[in-house]
């Protein structure tokens, strides 16, 4: 199996928006990239992208691919920008962003690794970034260029059925967002998204499932307020039901976040 990696990815960027930074793009290697994609691919349903598709299949779709690692925090897809990238995350994680028109930077979904983000390329017309695509923490990726994966989509047109069943997750997940945010107390939107997290994101430790996340991250995906999030964990601390530090959580007793 053979990885492009000699293009260096460089989007742009859009200006005076708060929270954005440059992207960097750290060099990528054959061995650490044949390394993170046979740990992703060992368990062939996590990449849903190349679900129903032969191994000989797979293996030519990744070989069309370029590996890049990000740093966190790097703007990987800005909202109104051409689709004209689609990205794997193989190692690491991203989530979707927007930013208000009064400048406020709203979470959407949180990407682990398996799954896709800047999907609107494999569509025939060309189209924007719906919404900007950040990477949560040092990540590696794998990106074809529009044109790649449309030549590959045509020879495979399981590519575009298995695009267009992530569409409707994505879109299954907004509805209940948004009837989230209609129907449930800032509370409940927080635990959801401490469950939900811990559920994708979390790492086990001694004490619980632990999350790398600050609290105004938290407040952002819950769509409540800073002020509201740190009042409301540091009750769940009081009563065990977390364990909160400086840009980490852990959850210790999920089950008192729902009940409470």
């Amino acid at each position: 199996m053979q990885f492009h990696t000699g293009h260096k990815y460089n989007p742009a960027v859009p200006d005076g928006v708060s929270g954005h930074r440059s992207t960097r793009v750290r060099p990528a290697s054959d061995a650490p990239l044949r390394s993170d994609v046979a740990s992703l691919i060992a368990d062939r349903s996590r990449v849903r992208l190349l679900e129903g598709l032969s191994e000989s299949a797979q293996n030519t779709i990744l070989a069309a691919a370029s590996y890049r690692r990000f740093s966190g925090h790097s703007v990987v897809a800005s909202e109104g920008e051409p689709a004209d990238h689609l990205f794997l995350v193989i190692k690491g994680s991203a989530r979707y962003f927007v930013i208000t028109p009064q400048g406020r930077k709203v979470y959407l979904l949180w990407l682990v690794p398996g799954e896709i983000f800047g999907g609107a390329s494999l569509l025939a017309k060309p189209s924007d970034f719906l919404v900007s695509t950040e990477i949560a923490k040092n990540s590696s990726v794998c990106v074809w260029e529009r044109k790649t994966i449309r030549s590959l989509a045509t020879r495979y047109p399981r590519l575009v059925d298995n695009g267009l069943a992530i569409a409707s997750d994505y879109l299954t997940w907004y509805l209940a967002s948004h009837l989230g945010l209609l129907c449930h107390s800032a509370r409940q939107r927080l635990a959801h998204v401490l469950v939900s997290l811990a559920n994708g994101l979390g790492r086990k430790c001694p004490d619980g499932i632990q999350l790398d996340i600050t609290n105004e991250q938290l407040a952002n995906t819950a769509n409540i307020t800073l002020f509201t999030a740190s009042r409301l964990l540091s009750e769940w601390q009081r009563r065990g039901a977390v364990a909160k530090s400086r840009g980490r959580v852990v959850l210790r007793r999920p089950e008192r976040l729902i009940l409470s």
